[in-house]
C-alpha cells in the first residue's frame, strides 16, 4: 500500500513540476498600441505568407538543435524596413514560446518585427495582423501618421483612476472602457505632438491640422 501512494505521489510531482514548467514557459506579452508596434518595430510590411518550413538555427547550450519556422512570403508593400525587400520571417515553433502562426494562402498580412543577423524576426509581442481587419483608419496611420508620433508616449490605463505623467504622454483607455485592447483608440487614433510640443489623440483620415487643440474627427 505504501508503495501505491508513494507511487501516485511520485506521479503528482512530476505533472505538478511539468505544469510549473508549462507556465513558466508560456509567452507573455504586454499590450501595445498599434502605434507603439509600428514604432518599436525595425520592419513593418505588408504580405502574403507563400510557404512554410521548420528549419535549425543553431543548438542551444545543452546541444539541441533550435527549431525555428521560416515563413516565405511575397511583400506587396514595406513601410518601415531595409531598402531590400523582405523574403521571409522567422518565428518560434509554438506559441509558448511567443511563435506566431500564420496561414499560408491568399491572406495578406501586416507584419512588424525585428531585424536580426539571420533576417527578420517575429513574435506574438509583434503587431501581426490580417490585413483585411485593420481600419481604414489604420492603413492610412501606416503612411505616415504613426511615425509622426513616435516622439510620443502612450500609457495604458489598466484600472482607474489613471493619469499621464507628461506633456509628451496620451493616455489609452480602450482596455478600462472596452475591456479590450482592440477598442476605439486603437482602431481609430494616433498620439501626435501639437505645435507647443506636447501631445494628444488625433483621429481622422486627413493630415491634421497644423494647430489641432484635441481630438479631430474625419
Amino acid at each position: 500500500m505504501n508503495n501505491l501512494n508513494n507511487s501516485i505521489l511520485a506521479t503528482l510531482v512530476v505533472l505538478l513540476l511539468w505544469r510549473v514548467k508549462e507556465i513558466a514557459e508560456a509567452c507573455s506579452c504586454s499590450p501595445m498600441h498599434p502605434q507603439q508596434a509600428f514604432c518599436n518595430a525595425d520592419v513593418v510590411i505588408r504580405a502574403k505568407v507563400v510557404g512554410r518550413k521548420e528549419i535549425a538555427s543553431g543548438n542551444d547550450v545543452y546541444g539541441n538543435p533550435i527549431k525555428r519556422i521560416q515563413y516565405d512570403i511575397k511583400q506587396t508593400k514595406m513601410f518601415k524596413g531595409p531598402d531590400q525587400a523582405v523574403e521571409a520571417i522567422f518565428t518560434a515553433p509554438t506559441s509558448a514560446m511567443c511563435g506566431v502562426n500564420l496561414e499560408h494562402d491568399s491572406k495578406e498580412y501586416l507584419i512588424t518585427g525585428k531585424m536580426e543577423s539571420d533576417g527578420v524576426h517575429v513574435t506574438l509581442c509583434d503587431f501581426v495582423e490580417p490585413w483585411s481587419d485593420l481600419t481604414h483608419t489604420q492603413t492610412l496611420s501606416l503612411n505616415q501618421r504613426y511615425q509622426s508620433g513616435c516622439d510620443c508616449r502612450i500609457v495604458r490605463c489598466q484600472t482607474l483612476p489613471c493619469s499621464i505623467g507628461g506633456p509628451e504622454e496620451c493616455l489609452w483607455t480602450d482596455w478600462v472602457l472596452e475591456a479590450s485592447h482592440r477598442g476605439k483608440q486603437a482602431q481609430y487614433f494616433t498620439c501626435i505632438p501639437r505645435s507647443d510640443s506636447s501631445c494628444n489623440w488625433y483621429r481622422g483620415s486627413h493630415a491634421p491640422k497644423k494647430e489641432f487643440m484635441d481630438i479631430e474627427d474625419p
